[in-house]
């Protein structure tokens, strides 16, 4: 392998082309993309199928775009292809996501829902591919004690493969297990995402480019366990600092000044560090994903929002975990009085690195409106717009409610707990209000109505802060993590309040979360992302543990 050589990437405008893009760069190959049938196709000798989201917007695409014979023709002239994600659901005939839209049916089947009655759905986070049948050699670098990050809520059932030949490796996913990769001839594909899988998934992307179908190298993984792990992130709130600079900055209650003067009387932004570079060092570090929310929002618009849009692509060059962004997402008027949408925004933030939007103040507009009129959608809120384009574990909505408490569940409207954190005046009971604008306005509506709201309007995830707790290190509200678990069939990632690794085991260990977040402990370096990590592990949490990082 030389520097030059050149891979070709079908681009169908797949949400991923840019943390690909990267990857292959790292292990040094140039991308040459194909958005059509003449981009090269005929010349290519290895091709890579990404695609992300909706299976139905993914093989329309190849349908619209002629792609559907020229691929098979492919296929069957012997050179390699390999699919990701969506880009491996493509293989089969079709899929219950999107009836009536048929795939390139080389694998004779339908792809089905994972049933959400036991978990969460979609499935998101790092699971593992273990290859099938017991014993047999690995594929392109794939290990059964490697952890890779899935992100799907439809899944291929093991049968049909298996029985034509197929190698497969398994996913299993609660007891359900579905295909987590799959190999014939010169055809390979990943359900899971390599290009966000850290060394794991580089390694697997090395191998297929290789040709070194049986290969082992020098990377190494120590995960030893399989199943879904549980999930470590690290938040970044990235705001103007009062030099103008782009800083990662942490508050108490949402005030990021400093405490010596008030605001208004000059206290300034807390600085913490440079936002690319805290980044790069959680994932060292082992995060299993990085969020950076943009409190400051936008100087004028996201489009030109220039530094912003610089910090995630810099990031997701050196960063292959999951970004997640936040900031801003919405319909908004250009100065100039251009109409841009929030599926415009997110597009920029996607072709930029991020993997993921996060929505704030809008989802809880979007959701207050959805209720006056009678809990129907209408298909133009950001949320249903993104999540129809590109999946809905594309979107995450985050939720910022406050306690409020009454002394009986008759004294409110609203859904209540009965909580053990006793009120200022002896009140057993509580309810969260949603706030927006960062936690500045309060709206009439409580945090049930808000993530059933956004469930239905297509959200895939819920980042759960806690107004009341943030910035105390006193450890995760377990009573409005464990309300909403119940209330959504959609992954719930709890945040704010965590001071130390002892609260992430107490989160995982007295709630059903799918993830937990952390910020300030490691922003002051106080705890590193792997000191939870080991201390997890230390208590019989399965966790993703890689022994080296950097390639």
């Amino acid at each position: 392998m030389t520097a030059t050589m050149t891979v070709h990437v079908l681009d169908l405008e797949s949400g991923n082309l840019r943390s690909l893009y990267n990857a292959l760069t790292k292990l040094g190959y140039a991308v040459k993309w194909v958005k059509t049938p003449s981009d090269g196709l005929e010349e290519a000798e290895i091709l890579l199928f990404p695609g992300v989201g909706n299976f139905g917007h993914v093989v329309t695409a190849l349908h619209t775009k002629g792609f559907l014979e020229p691929l098979k023709a492919y296929i069957a002239s012997g050179r390699r292809l390999m699919g990701i994600c969506v880009g491996l659901q493509a293989l089969f005939a079709g899929s219950t996501e999107s009836p009536g839209v048929e795939g390139l049916g080389i694998i004779n089947a339908e792809l089905e829902k994972f049933d959400d009655s036991t978990k969460s759905v979609p499935h998101i986070g790092w699971n593992s591919a273990s290859i099938v049948p017991e014993g047999a050699s690995e594929i392109y670098g794939l290990r059964e004690q490697s952890k890779y990050y899935y992100v799907h809520s439809y899944r291929a059932g093991l049968e049909v493969p298996i029985r034509d030949g197929w190698t497969v490796a398994i996913g299993d996913y609660n007891g359900e297990k579905f295909v987590g990769a799959l190999q014939k001839g010169n055809v390979f594909a990943t359900q899971f995402h390599p290009e966000k899988s850290g060394v794991a998934g580089l390694r697997v992307l090395r191998a297929f480019l290789q040709g070194d179908l049986y290969s082992t190298d020098s990377m190494t993984v120590t995960d030893i366990s399989n199943g879904l792990t549980k999930r470590v992130i690290a938040c970044l709130d990235v705001r103007t600092n009062d030099e103008g600079d782009l800083v990662v900055t942490k508050g108490d209650q949402y005030d990021v000044r400093e405490k010596s003067a008030s605001a208004r009387a000059g206290g300034k932004v807390r600085n913490l560090g440079k936002p690319v570079e805290l980044a790069e060092r959680y994932y060292l570090e082992g995060a299993d994903e990085v969020t950076f929310l943009n409190i400051t929002s936008f100087r004028n618009c996201p489009l030109v929002d220039t530094p912003m849009l610089e910090i995630l692509r810099k990031t997701s060059e050196t960063v292959f975990v999951p970004l997640t962004i936040g900031g801003g997402i919405r319909d908004m008027v250009d100065p100039d009085g251009t109409k841009i949408s929030a599926l415009e925004v997110a597009s920029t933030y996607f072709r930029s690195g991020a993997d993921k939007v996060s929505i704030g103040s809008d989802a809880v507009l979007s959701a207050e409106q959805f209720y006056e009129r009678g809990e129907v959608l209408t298909g133009e809120t950001a949320m249903e717009t993104i999540s129809r384009s590109y999946g809905a574990q594309a979107v995450v909505v985050s939720v910022d409610p406050k306690r409020i408490y009454v002394a009986s569940p008759d004294d409110t409207k609203h859904h209540v707990i009965k909580t053990s954190r006793i009120g200022p005046n002896d009140e057993q009971y509580a309810w969260y209000q949603c706030t927006i604008k960062g936690g500045r306005e309060a709206r009439d509506l409580d945090v049930i109505q808000l993530v059933t709201a956004v469930e239905k309007m297509g959200a895939g995830e819920i980042m759960l802060n806690c107004i009341d707790n943030d910035g105390t290190n006193s450890g995760f509200d377990l009573e409005l993590i464990q309300d909403v678990k119940n209330a959504v069939h959609i992954p719930v990632i709890a945040s704010s309040g965590a001071g130390c690794p002892v609260h992430f085991l107490e989160v995982f260990e007295k709630t059903t979360t799918d993830a937990a977040l952390g910020a300030g402990m490691f922003h002051r370096g106080e705890y590193k992302v792997s000191d939870v990590k080991e201390y997890l592990t230390e208590h019989g949490l399965l966790v993703r543990n890689e022994s080296e990082l950097i390639l």
